[in-house]
């Protein structure tokens, strides 16, 4: 492998948090009644503040991907999250795969989402991430709405092959992509090239089911060979170990469950090893100004 250390450079790499409670994941879609969340206990809440609580305990910065229906309910969770200097970002409403809603019904979850947000937390609301990255080759009218609603990055698409999501074929870095409405900046999930394959290396249940120094060497090769920032992600459920257990298939269970006892430690070793910040500070250095109407990068790659 590669050198394993990480880089001696000042890059930033991204931290980002999905915040959406235990029973919400898609792997429990069609085993637990969306009637029944609400029945459900709810552990989002201590979760995320012990995420906050980390990230001031290593003057850390992030976003926060909230769901719509998490700030509905929490809304003073999100103005926590806004008061401590963290950006917040949309995760959409109501928890549901872009490619199994109508583009009607996603307008108006990702409008629905917007609004809420930006009443909680008192800011501007402008990026977006899909659940479960399911911006995929047959989604891509998702970004033009996206544009039109008022969002300024996307955090959607996975440049992998996966049973759930991914366009392998994208590109693996920050770019702005040119759309019939306008631009928009895309902020891929993070991967390393071993030959012709992309690889997962930051984040989620990549995270928490392969080793520890997997994750180490993929973000300190993104960063000491590429010199490009990595995006981190993970879910507030992934540090509670204690959580109640939910019926689902064998594979489903791995995927859920699998070393949720590791990964709080994990995370500190994390931001021990490797400098982060929010998702803006990163697409600014990277170039890719949120803010601006204009493209402040040329166009690599054009759907």
């Amino acid at each position: 492998m590669d050198d394993q250390r990480p880089p001696a450079g000042p890059i930033v790499n991204a931290m980002t948090i999905d915040v959406e409670d235990y029973f919400h994941v898609s792997v429990f879609d069609g085993i637990v009644p969306r009637a029944q969340w609400a029945t459900l206990e709810s552990r989002v809440c201590r979760n995320t503040d012990r995420l906050l609580q980390i990230f001031d305990e290593h003057a850390i910065k992030a976003t926060f991907f909230v769901l719509g229906l998490v700030a509905e309910r929490f809304p003073s969770l999100v103005a926590r999250i806004a008061r401590a200097g963290h950006e917040v970002a949309s995760h959409g409403y109501g928890h549901r795969l872009i490619y199994d809603q109508t583009t009607s019904a996603f307008r108006e979850d990702v409008r629905q989402a917007k609004a809420i947000l930006e009443e909680a937390a008192g800011v501007p609301v402008r990026g977006y991430r899909a659940p479960s990255y399911s911006v995929t080759p047959r989604t891509l009218w998702a970004l033009d709405i996206l544009i039109e609603e008022g969002y300024s990055y996307d955090s959607s698409i996975f440049p992998i092959r996966h049973d759930r999501y991914g366009i392998p074929l994208s590109p693996r870095r920050p770019y702005v992509l040119e759309r019939t409405r306008g631009v928009l900046v895309e902020a891929p999930a993070s991967t390393t090239r071993i030959g012709l394959v992309n690889l997962p290396i930051a984040g989620g249940g990549y995270f928490r089911i392969l080793p520890y120094g997997w994750t180490r060497w993929g973000i300190a090769r993104v960063n000491r060979v590429e010199r490009l920032p990595a995006i981190f992600y993970l879910h507030p459920w992934e540090i509670d170990p204690d959580q109640p257990r939910l019926s689902t298939s064998a594979l489903g269970r791995f995927r859920h469950y699998r070393n949720l006892h590791q990964t709080e430690a994990r995370l500190r070793r994390l931001l021990a090893d490797f400098s982060f910040g929010p998702m803006t500070s990163m697409l600014q250095s990277a170039g890719c100004h949120t803010t601006s109407p204009e493209p402040a990068l040329a166009l690599p790659y054009i759907w």
